[in-house]
């Protein structure tokens, strides 16, 4: 059995793994309402991924035989007003994400809980991934898509990204 404070702060990180599953959607969505189907192919795969991050969480819980507790998914409430946006707010997130796993490795490692730990280390391998993508998203575009075509560019290397499952096995 995991203790308490891991046990609910594990719990807690399938909640913010399913909103950031949430909020990648809203900004898929967000680009296709511009007609930006490569930014909406990018965000939609990482949807994908992020809910994948919340059931690879959900099944480590189960496989230590606790319970899970599913809380509300907010609504990402969020407004964009430049294609820019989106990029920013999930470079954000990003780092809140790593941030919120790293509190997780921090609470294991101080009770000398090996295997939470272990199972936290492919995360954060995977949050250095995935902040890296996020900044890199955002060089390219300011890079690139102030030109017309430079934007036309970079949307259609953004739909060639294609889902893949985590190879992380529990």
């Amino acid at each position: 059995m995991l203790q308490k404070e891991v046990l609910e702060l594990l719990n807690q990180q399938i909640n913010k793994e399913l909103y950031s599953a949430y909020l990648y959607l809203d900004m898929a969505n967000y680009y296709a309402d511009q007609n930006l189907g490569g930014f909406e192919n990018w965000y939609y795969v990482q949807a994908q991924e992020e809910r994948d991050h919340a059931m690879l969480f959900r099944q480590y819980l189960l496989n230590n035989g606790e319970r899970i507790v599913l809380d509300s998914i907010a609504a990402p409430n969020r407004e964009y007003t430049t294609f820019r946006d989106p990029l920013v707010i999930s470079f954000e997130h990003e780092k809140y994400v790593t941030e919120s796993i790293n509190t997780i490795y921090e609470a294991a490692s101080q009770i000398k809980d090996f295997r939470t730990m272990q199972f936290l280390d492919w995360f954060i391998k995977e949050q250095l991934e995935e902040e890296k993508n996020a900044d890199d998203n955002i060089k390219k575009f300011d890079l690139f898509a102030g030109d017309p075509k430079g934007l036309y560019m970079l949307d259609n290397e953004l739909k060639a990204r294609t889902y893949t499952p985590p190879t992380y096995v529990l």
